[in-house]
């Protein structure tokens, strides 16, 4: 595809070979503890390559940070900065932003070695650094927004809001607005960031998302999870598996299961993930004070076949969030065959309800607790009933085979409009 821009003093957008796709990927960090987009980018970079397509990313990591080494695909890692030096210094804003004097100079030498640039995620200097380079060259490009466009920030971070909208004038907005296309995770997502910041003026595509099938051993991997957990012995449970974080509403669940734990004595809570907040200490002291620290076990960030034996042991999957963009480990828990109990805050709650897969409340105390008196309260018919129709509802909706080729639909669509 060619433009006759070059006249109008505007970049001539490079021919783009639609079957065989080189793409550059922008993101904060590949760091696996921060969440969904890094591991979501992972699993669909193996599905794309299936089909003859493969990405590199650009981050804001320093090369001797731990991840680098052995990420599984070729990453360039343009930080200053080691991880503990950022950690040190975060409360500088420009260490705290992820500035690096590398990156913008990184993308003007490199950029057109790629069919096309997604960047992913906002708010930091990955997207800062490419609304310097990409709105300009001549390559396509498009933005990820991962929810970072929700609503609920505005309600929860006011001061923060209004920086983020002088950002918006700067560097984001004329960023999306440029793009070929705006990539969002699902209908919700699309409809909440339109009443975000102002002026919003971006092409939108809906593109899903998801995870890889789950493979493996079941018995095998039950087992890894149950030998990292000897506490929990053969006790049966309901998994919380995410960042603990205020935003996932812990607080709420721990309080809930302290007021059902009579009502179920052969029930346990699993509370694992990375406590990124320093906010672990508070709820084991909440916990005990409810009377069931004895019963809450918190093993911390799990991966691999012991992560999966936490989803194939677990009676069901709780995420009591209060914003959750898509929540990834929702598709892995419905993958796995497990009823989900989630809030209204995770932006697939609507599928989740449509397909009978889990069940969904508000993001409040009264919710959580319904969530957790409201699956108790099933037959064993209407449990196995509803892990079918998760199994179901991830095949789907949430495989990421099918998913790729939503994205792949977009890209195309994208660059064959040109930009805005």
């Amino acid at each position: 595809m060619t433009s006759n821009l070059a006249s109008e003093g505007r970049p001539v957008s490079k021919v783009v070979d639609l079957s065989i796709l080189k793409i550059l990927h922008i993101i904060g960090t590949a760091d696996p503890r921060s969440g969904g987009p890094i591991e979501g980018l992972i699993r669909s970079s193996e599905a794309l390559a299936r089909l003859g397509h493969f990405r590199e990313i650009a981050t804001l990591d320093h090369p001797g940070d731990s991840w680098v080494k052995d990420f599984p695909l070729p990453i360039f890692p343009l930080g200053t900065l080691p991880v503990q030096e950022r950690r040190r210094l975060d409360w500088r804003p420009w260490v705290h932003y992820g500035y690096t004097s590398r990156l913008v100079p990184w993308l003007r030498n490199h950029v057109g070695n790629y069919d096309l640039v997604i960047v992913n995620g906002l708010w930091n200097y990955s997207a800062s650094g490419a609304s310097r380079v990409l709105p300009g060259a001549g390559i396509p490009y498009f933005v990820f927004t991962h929810g970072m466009l929700d609503p609920w920030f505005r309600k929860e971070y006011p001061i923060k809001t209004a920086f983020k909208q002088v950002s918006w004038w700067l560097n984001e907005g004329p960023l999306l607005r440029n793009a070929n296309g705006v990539l969002f995770t699902c209908e919700e997502e699309r409809l909440l960031a339109r009443k975000a910041f102002w002026p919003y003026r971006l092409r939108e595509f809906v593109v899903g998302y998801g995870t890889t099938d789950v493979t493996g051993d079941r018995d095998i991997q039950v087992t890894a999870f149950r030998q990292r957990l000897p506490a929990l012995g053969d006790r049966k449970f309901l998994l919380f598996l995410s960042r603990i974080h205020p935003k996932k509403g812990c607080d709420l669940l721990v309080d809930a299961f302290a007021e059902v734990s009579s009502s179920a004595p052969d029930l346990d809570l699993v509370i694992a993930g990375p406590d990124q907040s320093g906010w672990l200490g508070e709820l084991k002291q909440r916990a005990g004070a409810a009377g069931v620290g004895h019963r809450i076990h918190w093993p911390g960030m799990l991966d691999g076949d012991v992560k999966w034996g936490a989803f194939h042991g677990c009676e069901a999957f709780v995420l009591p969030s209060h914003q959750e963009n898509f929540g990834i480990v929702v598709a892995e828990a419905l993958a796995c065959g497990k009823p989900v109990l989630i809030t209204d805050k995770v932006n697939i709650w609507r599928e989740i309800k449509q397909d009978r897969a889990g069940l969904v409340a508000a993001d409040d105390p009264a919710g959580i607790l319904s969530l957790l008196r409201g699956y108790l309260s099933l037959s064993l018919d209407e449990r196995q009933n509803m892990a079918a129709a998760g199994r179901q509802a991830f095949l789907k909706r949430f495989d990421i085979e099918q998913n790729v080729l939503l994205l792949l639909d977009a890209l195309r669509a994208g660059i064959s409009h040109g930009r805005p």
